[in-house]
């Protein structure tokens, strides 16, 4: 199979990094780019999102998003499926998605239900939301980001099941 992209998005605890490790391991050669790994590498002077980010945050939220789709990209020419998973939200989204230059490109946005989010944020090891609230992110993923590639509500999924459902019904945002 030739190699492809698939950007997978949503807000914190929507399943982002299981969802994208499980696609990852349905293909023979494939790779898992985490885009929070490039905010982590920032050790001094990092700044963070919050609700009214500086001008900092966003430059560092664009670096750490051309990084990722760079690093897709280069995983894409070698052969690999690459699977980049990050919180890509509003005006964001289409930016992301003409930093990648692979063909095809894929993009999947999963949607669950806020109260479905709040227990999986409840029941994980480390705190996403700081500033944010679920319902904080929720409706700025609903009300302003662009209706770009599969939104996938995955409350009443499992983790094969939402793979699944994005084999089958991904299409390419750009060929």
């Amino acid at each position: 199979m030739a190699s492809a992209v698939y950007l997978i998005t949503g807000i914190q605890a929507a399943g982002k990094s299981t969802i994208a490790q499980a696609l990852a391991e349905r293909f023979p050669l494939s790779a898992h780019v985490r885009g929070d790994t490039f905010r982590r590498f920032v050790v001094g002077g990092r700044a963070e999102m919050s609700p009214q980010p500086s001008q900092d945050a966003l430059a560092q939220l664009r670096l750490r998003y051309g990084l990722a789709a760079d690093t897709a990209d280069a995983y894409a020419a070698a052969g690999f499926t690459a699977i980049v998973q990050d919180v890509v939200l509003g005006d964001e989204l289409p930016w992301f998605v003409d930093q990648i230059r692979t063909r095809p490109l894929y993009v999947v946005v999963l949607a669950p239900r806020p109260d479905i989010v709040a227990v999986r944020e409840a029941g994980r090891d480390k705190v996403a939301y700081g500033a944010f609230t679920v319902e904080d992110l929720d409706t700025g993923l609903r009300a302003t980001t662009p209706r770009i590639g599969l939104w996938l509500d995955t409350s009443d999924l499992t983790i094969e099941q939402s793979v699944d459902q994005i084999l089958a019904r991904a299409e390419p945002v750009l060929e």
